[in-house]
C-alpha cells in the first residue's frame, strides 16, 4: 500500500515535470496546461481514482505556498498600495460572496440563502498560483502585479472566515451579526498577531544562534507550518498568520541570513514551490469524475446552465468592484495622496480580468461535510462542487488563455524605469568602493598592481553605468543588452575552456567545480540585468 502511493507521488511528480516543459514549449502558463491535462488523465481508463483531501491542501501545500508568496512580497510596495489591497482582499471578497449568494438564491431552485453564502465564499478568491504563473513572463505594470501579488495574500483568509461563518450558519440554523462581526475581527486579529510572534522568535533563532546554511534553509521550511498549525489550533486565521510572519521574516532577511544561506535557500524554495504548484493544477483535473458522480440526481443541462451563469456573474463582479471602486476614490481623493489608485482604465481592467480562481476554492468546496448533524445529507454539497469546478476552469482557461491577448490589444504601457534604477544603484555601488580605497588603501592603490585593478576595475563600472544614465531612454536598454551579451559571450568562453581541463584531466576536479559554480554564480547575477 505505501509502495503504491509512494509510486503515485513520483508518477505525479514525474508528469508535472514533463508538462511543464510542454507549457513551456507552447508558451502557455502551466496551470491551464495541468489542469487540462489532468481533466484528460482523468478520463483514460484503469487510472486511478486519485481524491483530493482538503487537510492535505490546508496543511500541507497552503503553508508553503503562502509563505513563499508571502517572502517575494516588497513590504513597502505592498504597505504603499494597501488601500486597493484591501479593497480586493478584503471588501471584493465579501461583495463577491454576496453577489453570489443572491444570484444562486435566485437562479437554483430551493437554494437556500445560507447555502449561497457558502458558495460565494467558496469561489470569491482569486488564486495567487494562477495570476502569478500567468502574469510572470507579461510585460504589466508594476503596481498592478502588487497589487495582485498582495490581494492573493489576504483574500484566503477573508474568504475562509466567510466560508466558517456560512458553514456554521447551516449546520446550526442561526447567525448573528454582532457575533459573526466580533469572531470575523478576532480570527483576523489574532492570526497576525501569532504570525508576528512567531516570526519574531524565527528571527532571534536565525540571529543569534550559530546556524548554517543547511539549518538556516530547514527553518525557513519549517516556519510556515509552525505558523499555520499554531494560529489553526486556536481557531484563528492560519493564513494571515504565515503571511504576517513571512512578510515580518523577509523584511529581516538580510539581517539574519548570510549569502550562502540565501543562495541554498533560494534553490530549495524555488524547487519545493514549482513542485507543489504543479500538483496542485494536476489534482484540480483529476477531481471531475469524482465531482460528476456526485451529480447523477441533478438535470445535467441545469446544472451546466447554473454553472456557467454563476461564473459569468463572478468574472462580471470583479470588473464592476474594480472599477467602479477606484473610480470613487479618484472621485473623493484626487489629490496627490492618493497617487496609489491612479491607474488607467486599461490598467484597471487588467486587474480586474487577472481573478483566476484555483485549489483554494476546491479546497474549500471539498472540505464541506457530507452530512448534517442530524445525519441528513448536507444539501447541494455535489451541485456546489460542481459549480466552483466550474468556475475555476471557466476563470483560469478564458481568463487566463486570453490575458495575453488582451495586454497586446490594449496596448497597455508599463511606464517603468527599472532600467535607470539598475544603473543607478551599479553607479552608487561603484563610487562608494572608490570611496573606500581612496579613503582607506590610498598606498596599496598606488603600489600594489592588484589593488590597482580593483579600482579600475570599479571606475570602468562606474563609468558604463554613467553613461547609461545619461543616454537616450530609447538607447539605454539597447546600450545594456549589448553590454550584458558581451559578458555571457565571456562567461562561454570561460566555461569552454573549464570543459577542456575537465576532459584533459589536468587539474584537480574539485577546483574545477569550484570554479563551475562561480561562473554560475556570474552568469545567474548577468542575466538578471
Amino acid at each position: 500500500m505505501l509502495e503504491n502511493h509512494l509510486l503515485l507521488v513520483l508518477t505525479l511528480l514525474f508528469v508535472v515535470s514533463m508538462l511543464a516543459l510542454i507549457s513551456e514549449k507552447l508558451n502557455v502558463p502551466y496551470p491551464i496546461v495541468l489542469v487540462l491535462a489532468g481533466l484528460i488523465i482523468s478520463f483514460i481508463p484503469g487510472v486511478p481514482l486519485v481524491s483530493m483531501r482538503p487537510d492535505v491542501i490546508f496543511f500541507i501545500f497552503l503553508p508553503p505556498l503562502l509563505y513563499s508568496a508571502a517572502w517575494n512580497t516588497a513590504w513597502s510596495e505592498f504597505w504603499h498600495l494597501r488601500r486597493s489591497i484591501g479593497t480586493l482582499a478584503v471588501g471584493l471578497v465579501i461583495f463577491t460572496a454576496t453577489g453570489i449568494a443572491f444570484v444562486s438564491y435566485w437562479l437554483i431552485p430551493n437554494f437556500s440563502l445560507a447555502a449561497g453564502f457558502l458558495l460565494g465564499s467558496i469561489i470569491s478568491p482569486p488564486d495567487a498560483i494562477a495570476a502569478t504563473s500567468v502574469l510572470q513572463k507579461l510585460k504589466i505594470p508594476r503596481r498592478v502585479t502588487t497589487i495582485l501579488d498582495g490581494e492573493s495574500l489576504l483574500n484566503d483568509a477573508t474568504s475562509l472566515i466567510v466560508f466558517r461563518f456560512a458553514l456554521i450558519c447551516i449546520l446550526t440554523g442561526k447567525f448573528i451579526f454582532w457575533d459573526a462581526t466580533v469572531g470575523f475581527f478576532t480570527v483576523v486579529i489574532m492570526g497576525v498577531v501569532i504570525g508576528l510572534a512567531i516570526g519574531h522568535l524565527v528571527y532571534l533563532i536565525h540571529k543569534n544562534l550559530p546556524t548554517t546554511a543547511g539549518t538556516d534553509t530547514a527553518l525557513t521550511l519549517i516556519t510556515p507550518y509552525l505558523m499555520y498549525l499554531t494560529a489553526e489550533h486556536f481557531h484563528f486565521s492560519g493564513v494571515l498568520a504565515v503571511v504576517s510572519g513571512g512578510l515580518l521574516v523577509s523584511y529581516r532577511s538580510a539581517d539574519i541570513f548570510a549569502y550562502n544561506s540565501r543562495l541554498q535557500s533560494l534553490t530549495v524554495w524555488s524547487v519545493l514551490v514549482f513542485l507543489l504548484n504543479g500538483i496542485v493544477f494536476i489534482l484540480i483535473g483529476l477531481q471531475l469524475p469524482q465531482i460528476i458522480k456526485g451529480i447523477e440526481r441533478y438535470s445535467f443541462p441545469h446544472i451546466i446552465f447554473y454553472a456557467v451563469i454563476i461564473s459569468l456573474v463572478t468574472i462580471i463582479i470583479r470588473l464592476f468592484w474594480v472599477f467602479t471602486v477606484n473610480y470613487l476614490i479618484r472621485l473623493l481623493k484626487p489629490s496627490r495622496e492618493n497617487n496609489e489608485a491612479r491607474f488607467n482604465w486599461k490598467a484597471d481592467f487588467v486587474v480586474g480580468w487577472s481573478g483566476m480562481r484555483g485549489v483554494v476554492s476546491l479546497a474549500s468546496a471539498l472540505a464541506i461535510p457530507l452530512t448534517l448533524s442530524t445525519g441528513i445529507e448536507f444539501p447541494y454539497r455535489s451541485l456546489i462542487l460542481f459549480i466552483t469546478f466550474t468556475v475555476i476552469l471557466a476563470t483560469l482557461i478564458l481568463q487566463g488563455l486570453t490575458l495575453p491577448f488582451l495586454l497586446r490589444w490594449l496596448k497597455v504601457e508599463t511606464h517603468e524605469n527599472d532600467v535607470q534604477q539598475e544603473n543607478t544603484i551599479r553607479y552608487k555601488l561603484a563610487i562608494a568602493v572608490i570611496e573606500y580605497l581612496e579613503r582607506n588603501c590610498p598606498t596599496e592603490i598606488t603600489e600594489i598592481p592588484v589593488f590597482t585593478r580593483v579600482k579600475n576595475r570599479y571606475e570602468r563600472m562606474a563609468e558604463i553605468a554613467n553613461k547609461s544614465l545619461v543616454a537616450d531612454d530609447d538607447l539605454s536598454p539597447s546600450f545594456m543588452k549589448t553590454y550584458r551579451d558581451m559578458l555571457l559571450e565571456i562567461i562561454r568562453v570561460r566555461r569552454a575552456v573549464l570543459k577542456k581541463m575537465h576532459r584533459d584531466n589536468i587539474f584537480a576536479d574539485h577546483l574545477i567545480r569550484a570554479k563551475e559554480r562561480e561562473l554560475d554564480l556570474e552568469e545567474a547575477r548577468t542575466r538578471k540585468t
